[in-house]
C-alpha cells in the first residue's frame, strides 16, 4: 500500500496527512457510514485508486446497503490487490449480504488462506455455514475463530485441540485454565463448545448462561446459547435469545432461519413459514433453507407449494439427497424416469457425501417400490440402511438391559404402594409403540374430536427420564429406573406438573385433552404411570413384519437408531412386545391397544372403542378424520389426509423373500 502523504480534506485539515484522513474515515464506518463514503471519495479524488480508501469506501457502501456498488468496487480492488486478506473478507461480507452464500464462502475461505488468524473471516464463515445448514463446517469455523481470538497460550493450545476434534484434551486444558481464571468468558465459551460437540447440551447451556451473565454483550456466545437451547427442544427460551440477537441485527439470516426452526418445534408453523420466506427473499440461493421451508409447508398441508420448495432446493443443489428424500417422504409423490436416472447417476459418482448418498438410496428405494420393481427397491433400501448404520451409535444389548431392569423394578407391588400419587391431571393422551405402526392415524382420529388437540412427537417425557438417569457420558451407569424408588409423593407430583408445563406451549386450542405421540415413550411407561396416573395410554400395534419393514424403509431425521439393521430392528420389536406384555400384567387394563389391521378392516368399531377408552363421547367427525386441516409433522402427514385404504396393509409381502434376518430376529413374535 502507498506510504502516508498529504491529502486535502476538510476533516484532516489542508495539510493533513493521508494516514490521518484514512483513520478518520475508518472511525466513521460503524456509526456514520454515509459520512465515511464521503470521506473515502474525497481521499480518492486526491489519491486515485488508494487501496485503503477504496476498501473503506466498499465497506461503507455495504453498510449503507449499496451492495452492487460495493461489489464492483471490491472486484476491481481484488484484481489490484490479489493477496489482500481484508479485501477478500469484505468481498465475502458483501456477497453474504447479497444472498450469494457459495461465492461468499469461497471469498471468506480465500481470506483465511491469506491470513489464517483473521477472526472476522472465521466468524463470517460460521454464519454462512449455519445459514446453509452445514453444522459441522460451522463448528469447525467457530473453533478456528476461537483459536485465533485469544492470545493466552493455554487457550490457544485448547483451541488447537478443539480444531483437531481432540475434545478430551480440549476439555482438560479448559477446565484447568478456568480453575485459575473462572471468569474468562472466552474459555467458558470454548468449554461450552466442547460440551456441545460431546452432546452434553445441558452442560453447554449452563456454561453459556454463565458466560452471558458475565458478558451480556457477547453476541457469539448468545448465538451459541440459542442453538444449544434449540437442540434441547427448549424452543421458547431459544426464541427469546434469538429475538435479543435480532434486535441488534434484524436482518441476520442465520438467526432468522434458526427462529423459523424453533417456531416449528412449538407448532407455530405460520410464523415459521414467514421467517423462512423473509430469509429466502433476501437469500434465495440457499438450498437447505428452501428445504426447511418445504418442511413447514408440509406440516400445514400446503402440498403443492411444499413440493415446489423441495424442487427448488434440488435445482440449487442437484445432489442434495435430503431434498430428494423429502419428496419421497411425502409418500404420495411419484418420481419420473428422468429423476430416477439422475439419482442413479449421482450415486455412481465418487464425490458424493455419505449423507447425500444414503438419502438417495432411500429415495430410489421408494421410487422403485412405486414402480413395482421390488428386488431393486430392496437393494436400495438395504444400501441406504447399511451406510446410515455406520454413522450412528446403537447397542441392542443396552435396550434389552433396560427392558430387563424395568421388568424387575416395576412390579405390581411397587405400583400398588404408590397408588394415588403423582399429578392427577387427565390431560395427556399418550400414543406409544413403534414408528410406522399407525400412530399418526390414531392421532388424526382423536384430534378430530372436539375435546382433543393433536400436537406432535413430544420429547419431554424422554427428557425427564434422561435427567433422572443422571448420565453425563454414554459409558456411565444409569440410575434409571431404580432412582424412581427414592421419589416421594411430592416429587412425583412435581414431575407430572413439570411435564404439563413443558408441553403447555404445544396446546393452542384450549381443549381439555392433548396427544403426545412420541412412539419411544413405551420405554418409560412406568415413569409415565407414576407421575401422571390418570393419563390415557394407547399402544399402536401393527403386524410385526409390516411394521418393521415399514420402519426399515424409512429414514428418520433423528432418533430411532435401532431401525437401520433388520436383525437389530427385529430384536428391538421383541423388546417392545416383552415390555408391553409386562405392563399389561402389572397394570391390567391400563393400556388400550389398537391393531392397525383391525382399524383398517372396521374403522367405526375401532374408533368407538378408542373413544370409549378415552372417556369421550362418539362424534361422527372422527370418521371423517381425513378432512381435518390441522398441522401434522410426521412422515404419514399426507397419508392421513386421505380416507383409510387397505393398500398399505400387505405391502411388506412384496419384500418377504429378503426379510429372512428380520424373521429370524422376531422368532415366534413374527406371527
Amino acid at each position: 500500500m502507498s506510504p502516508p502523504q498529504p491529502v486535502k480534506s476538510p476533516h484532516a485539515g489542508s495539510t493533513g496527512t493521508l494516514a490521518t484522513a484514512l483513520a478518520h474515515a475508518a472511525a466513521l464506518l460503524a456509526a456514520q457510514p454515509q459520512r465515511a463514503i464521503e470521506q473515502a471519495r474525497e481521499i480518492l479524488t486526491a489519491v486515485p485508486h488508494e487501496p485503503r480508501a477504496t476498501l473503506i469506501l466498499a465497506s461503507a457502501l455495504r453498510r449503507c446497503g449499496e451492495l452492487g456498488a460495493a461489489r464492483q468496487t471490491l472486484t476491481e480492488l481484488a484484481v489490484r490487490q490479489p493477496k489482500a486478506a481484508q479485501v477478500q473478507l469484505e468481498l465475502g461480507l458483501v456477497l453474504a449480504a447479497s444472498g450469494e452464500s457459495k461465492k461468499s464462502i469461497a471469498a471468506l475461505l480465500q481470506a483465511t488462506r491469506l491470513k489464517p488468524d483473521l477472526v472476522e473471516a472465521w466468524q463470517a464463515l460460521a454464519e454462512q455455514y449455519l445459514l446453509g445448514g452445514e453444522d459441522a463446517a460451522a463448528a469447525s469455523a467457530t473453533a478456528q475463530q476461537l483459536r485465533h481470538a485469544t492470545k493466552e497460550p493455554a487457550l490457544i493450545e485448547a483451541a488447537v485441540a478443539l480444531c483437531d476434534n481432540k475434545l478430551a484434551i480440549a476439555e482438560r486444558l479448559l477446565r484447568d485454565f478456568l480453575k485459575a481464571n473462572p471468569t474468562n468468558v472466552a474459555a467458558i465459551r470454548m468449554l461450552a463448545e466442547t460440551g456441545a460437540r460431546l452432546g452434553r447440551y445441558g452442560d453447554a447451556e449452563r456454561l453459556l448462561a454463565r458466560c452471558l451473565e458475565l458478558a451480556p454483550g457477547f453476541t457469539a456466545a448468545r448465538q451459541n446459547y440459542a442453538i444449544v437451547l434449540h437442540r434441547q427442544n427448549k424452543s421458547v427460551a431459544a426464541i427469546a435469545q434469538i429475538d435479543m440477537l435480532l434486535r441488534d441485527d434484524p436482518s441476520n439470516p442465520s438467526c432468522r432461519a434458526l427462529k423459523g426452526a424453533a417456531l416449528g418445534q412449538i407448532g407455530e408453523y405460520e410464523q415459521a413459514i414467514a421467517c423462512y420466506e423473509a430469509v429466502l427473499q433476501a437469500f434465495p440461493h440457499q438450498p437447505k433453507a428452501w428445504m426447511s421451508y418445504g418442511h413447514a409447508l408440509k406440516a400445514v398441508g400446503r402440498q403443492r407449494e411444499c413440493i415446489a420448495a423441495y424442487q427448488k432446493s434440488i435445482a440449487l443443489s442437484p445432489t442434495l439427497g435430503e431434498a430428494y428424500w423429502s419428496l419421497a417422504n411425502l409418500k404420495t409423490f411419484r418420481f419420473d424416469a428422468k429423476q430416477m436416472h439422475d439419482m442413479q447417476a449421482f450415486l455412481a459418482q465418487d464425490r458424493l457425501t455419505d449423507e447425500d448418498r444414503y438419502h438417495l438410496h432411500f429415495t430410489l428405494g421408494k421410487a422403485l417400490e412405486d414402480a413395482q420393481r421390488y428386488e431393486e427397491s430392496f437393494a436400495q433400501y438395504a444400501a441406504g440402511n447399511a451406510l446410515r448404520r455406520k454413522s450412528i451409535h446403537y447397542a441392542a444389548d443396552e435396550n434389552s438391559e433396560h427392558v430387563r431392569r424395568s421388568k424387575a423394578f416395576f412390579t405390581g407391588a411397587f405400583f400398588a404402594a404408590r397408588q394415588g400419587q403423582g399429578c392427577p391431571a387427565p390431560d395427556p393422551i399418550f400414543i406409544v409403540g413403534l414408528p410406522r405402526s399407525g400412530s399418526t392415524l390414531l392421532e388424526q382420529i382423536l384430534a378430530t374430536h372436539s375435546a382433543v388437540e393433536g400436537t406432535m412427537e413430544l420429547p419431554d417425557l424422554i427428557a425427564l427420564a434422561r435427567r433422572l438417569a443422571g448420565r453425563r457420558a454414554r459409558a456411565q451407569a444409569s440410575n434409571y429406573p431404580e432412582v424412581l424408588a427414592t421419589l416421594d409423593p411430592g416429587a412425583l407430583n412435581e414431575l407430572g406438573q413439570e411435564y404439563l408445563e413443558r408441553t403447555r406451549i404445544q396446546r393452542k386450542l384450549g381443549r381439555p385433552y392433548f396427544i403426545d405421540k412420541m412412539p419411544n415413550n413405551f420405554a418409560h411407561l412406568g415413569l409415565l404411570h407414576l407421575i401422571l396416573p390418570n393419563a390415557r395410554i394407547i399402544d399402536a400395534r401393527r403386524h410385526p413384519l409390516g411394521c418393521c419393514f415399514s420402519v426399515f424403509k424409512q429414514h428418520f431425521a433423528r432418533g430411532q437408531a435401532f431401525s437401520y439393521d433388520l436383525q437389530e430392528l427385529g430384536r428391538y420389536y421383541c423388546d417392545y412386545i416383552e415390555l408391553m406384555a409386562h405392563f399389561d400384567a402389572v397394570l391390567p387394563g391400563r393400556i388400550h391397544r389398537v391393531v392397525y389391521e383391525q382399524m383398517v378392516e372396521d374403522p367405526e368399531r375401532e374408533i368407538r372403542r378408542l373413544l370409549d377408552y378415552c372417556g369421550l363421547p362418539f362424534e361422527e367427525n372422527c370418521l371423517l378424520f381425513h378432512q381435518n386441516a390441522r398441522a401434522i409433522r410426521t412422515a404419514s402427514s399426507e397419508q392421513v389426509r386421505q380416507p383409510i385404504f387397505r393398500d398399505g396393509v400387505d405391502q411388506w409381502r412384496h419384500f418377504e423373500p429378503w426379510l429372512g434376518p428380520l424373521k429370524s430376529a422376531l422368532g415366534a413374535v413374527a406371527q
